[in-house]
């Protein structure tokens, strides 16, 4: 393992570009793979879990070209018609649970026998609920105790109509994907909106989508074609510098043509209550996504009690969740953190490995099952963090570290590049020491 030294900043300033979204480059990939034609798309994830979804689309007969490198790289796919052939060798998932999940579906209907392997982590990663709708449709899936590998016994599948019984994305996106290819039209539902770029993303490469109040529907039998599209800026890469930006009443930051969908911008509602300033210097829409620039100062918290995150905003920022706990202690009111157990099964129990970190660097707090209860106006000292190989803990504690007295030492550092292989230089440029 790698490790990284960070040491505390006097404030925060300057300008950012983050790499592509992480959860649209999957679709597009593993939508372009699928699709007629050649998908150029610029702006592609530079993270490790995004090229999982592309190497996985390469084995199922997909031609994938990448050109130029960081920010600047471009992908050309071009598709299998509709068809994927039978992979030569086990699809090699990595650390990416959203590859192993959604691909499950997208890969069920066609008549061949798929292995889906990847890293020790992604095969500590529940996969049980994928199987059940799958296997509703008709699809035969073997797992190992319910995790990975997984083997499907691809096939012709049926529409059905089925609720989710928890907020999944992941869940969502495979359903749909094997529903575009099945017999008949499949519905689903979900009591708690979760992100909906599989629904744009289906619609930019062609396909036709209703939405009737909670309950989302697809006819199967439909054919993609390629497109052209450039990947906004990932919002939840930006969540970092976001909540760093926080800590420092003189801070001043401008992040460049961030994914603006509302489905994942109830992070800027949080920032904003926390005491951040949000301007909104400009929007567009590109396939159904918003993409903007905004500048970030901070200012006073919108309330003087504890905020907190439960719920359907829970689902809504699960993702943001493990940074915003990292910087807790430093708010003027702290944070409360409930309905979070899907924490727990992530790339590592991110609410056992917050709480170990926070109370590694001095933070008094109260761990739950489902979350955790951090209060407020707190000061914390430099120490050696457990990443737990895990992305997004990591970086979340790299950045609770510019505002910790004295030097804190992040081992496993290098799992940063699972979604954002440029963060520790992002974050030099833009600390003022």
């Amino acid at each position: 393992m790698s490790t990284q030294i960070i040491r505390p900043a006097r404030t925060l300033q300057g300008s950012l570009t983050v790499p592509g979204d992480k959860s649209i480059s999957h679709r597009y990939a593993m939508l372009a793979g699928l699709a007629e034609g050649t998908t150029r798309l610029a702006n592609f994830s530079t993270g490790a879990d995004p090229h999982s979804s592309l190497a996985c689309m390469q084995g199922l007969g997909a031609t994938v070209v990448k050109s130029g490198s960081g920010p600047a790289a471009s992908i050309e796919v071009t598709g299998t018609s509709g068809s994927f052939r039978q992979p030569t060798a086990p699809l090699d998932c990595g650390n990416s649970g959203s590859t192993m999940r959604m691909l499950s579906g997208l890969i069920a209907p066609h008549p061949h026998t798929f292995t889906l392997i990847g890293d020790h982590s992604l095969t500590l990663r529940p996969m049980e609920r994928i199987r059940k709708p799958l296997g509703q449709m008709g699809a035969k899936m073997d797992l190992v105790d319910g995790h990975a590998p997984i083997t499907i016994h691809g096939g012709p599948l049926q529409a059905i109509d089925f609720t989710t019984p928890i907020p999944s994305a992941q869940v969502k996106t495979a359903v749909l994907f094997a529903g575009l290819q099945a017999e008949g039209t499949t519905s689903l539902s979900e009591s708690i909106r979760t992100r909906d770029h599989s629904e744009h993303a289906l619609r930019a490469f062609g396909a036709t989508l209703n939405r009737v109040g909670d309950k989302l529907s697809i006819a199967g039998g439909q054919r993609l074609k390629a497109i052209d599209a450039t990947v906004p800026g990932d919002i939840s890469s930006a969540a970092f510098f976001l909540c760093a930006a926080l800590l420092y009443p003189d801070s001043n930051l401008v992040l460049d043509s961030i994914g603006m969908n509302p489905t994942r911008a109830a992070l800027l509602d949080i920032i904003t209550a926390l005491g951040g300033r949000i301007k909104v210097l400009n929007v567009e829409e590109h396939h159904g996504e918003l993409i903007g620039s905004i500048q970030v100062n901070c200012g006073a918290p919108a309330s003087s009690a504890p905020f907190i995150i439960s719920g359907a905003l829970t689902a809504q920022v699960i993702d943001e969740l493990p940074v915003l706990a990292a910087i807790a202690p430093f708010t003027a009111n702290g944070m409360v953190i409930r309905d979070a157990q899907e924490l727990r099964v992530k790339e590592s129990d991110r609410i056992a490995l917050v709480a170990r970190n926070l109370r590694a660097m001095g933070a008094q707090l109260t761990e739950h099952s489902d979350g955790l209860e951090i209060p407020g106006n707190q000061q914390l000292h430099g120490a050696t963090i457990n990443s737990g190989t895990d992305h997004r803990i990591a970086m979340a504690f790299s950045i609770a570290a510019l505002r910790a007295a004295g030097d804190t030492e992040i081992d496993g550092a290098e799992a940063a590049s699972i979604s954002f292989p440029e963060f520790f230089t992002s974050l030099d440029t833009l600390a003022q020491r």
